[in-house]
């Protein structure tokens, strides 16, 4: 249960994430994606369920999709 409300966290922070991409605020949201991986990181790191790194393994390619446009727009 306790990992249940980790990604729903998970969820809502990767949102604000794309909400800050929307509204063009890219420092705002390489900021909060830093934390948002870190999350992930621990999230990882204590994950032995194959649904959880499933689940993990999800956000970390949105994540890092999520990177490469915050990256992308910072360059311009």
């Amino acid at each position: 249960m306790e990992n249940t409300n980790k990604f729903f966290e998970l969820k809502q922070e990767v949102q604000e994430i794309i909400d800050c991409i929307a509204a063009k605020k890219m420092l705002d949201a390489k900021n909060k994606l830093v934390l948002v991986s870190e999350t992930l990181d621990e999230l990882l790191d204590f994950s032995d369920e194959d649904e959880d790194l499933v689940e993990i393994s999800k956000y970390q390619v949105l994540l890092n999709q999520l990177h490469q446009k915050i990256n992308s727009s910072l360059e311009l």
